[in-house]
């Protein structure tokens, strides 16, 4: 018995859409980090966060825009809506850790294990990332561009940034370099 011409069309549509979904995708399943659509435009001129020189120079640092990695500990609401979320600063990684080294799909976007300060950002958050099971939250890592505000988080006095783009991975989406003894590079 042959099978139905249906089921030919729907079986050619996966593997088409397979092969054309390869690619990094929007958690960065990539040996290196991917940015992603407007990405490198909207980073590019802005300055890697340094919790240090801040502190030394925070007029001159509030001057421009900063861009920086970090992992929620934790969210609250902020003024008009956005989201408060205190972060743990961490380093990207030159190359992300991978399960797999031929495939692609097993490499996660990587961050540094130690944190190099803590600060607050004020993010508007979009849809999936606001409310859900997707949603930013403890965990999570998000890249965050913005410019530093003038005042400081009413909570501890540190840093906030007032954030005018960020990406989001949920938590268990990326790693950590202490995840080094289990994935490759």
């Amino acid at each position: 018995m042959k099978p139905p011409l249906a089921l030919f069309v729907v079986l050619a549509s996966l593997v088409s859409l397979e092969s054309g979904c390869r690619g990094a995708g929007p958690y960065g399943h990539a040996p290196q980090y991917a940015p992603l659509g407007d990405e490198d435009a909207t980073v590019s001129g802005a300055r890697e966060y340094d919790p240090v020189m801040v502190g030394r120079q925070p007029d001159e640092w509030r001057k421009g825009r900063v861009v920086l990695f970090g992992v929620v500990d934790k969210r609250s609401a902020g003024p008009g809506g956005q989201a408060l979320l205190t972060l743990s600063v961490r380093r990207l990684e030159t190359r992300n850790l991978c399960d797999k080294a031929s495939d692609d799909d097993t490499c996660r976007v990587t961050v540094s294990d130690k944190d190099f300060g803590v600060v607050h950002a004020l993010v508007s958050l979009r849809g999936d990332d606001d409310v859900g099971p997707r949603s930013v939250g403890l965990r999570s890592l998000v890249r965050i561009v913005g410019s530093i505000g003038q005042d400081p988080s009413q909570s501890d006095g540190g840093t906030v940034v007032h954030a005018s783009w960020y990406r989001h991975w949920p938590a268990f989406t990326y790693v950590t370099t202490a995840s080094a003894s289990v994935l490759r590079q």
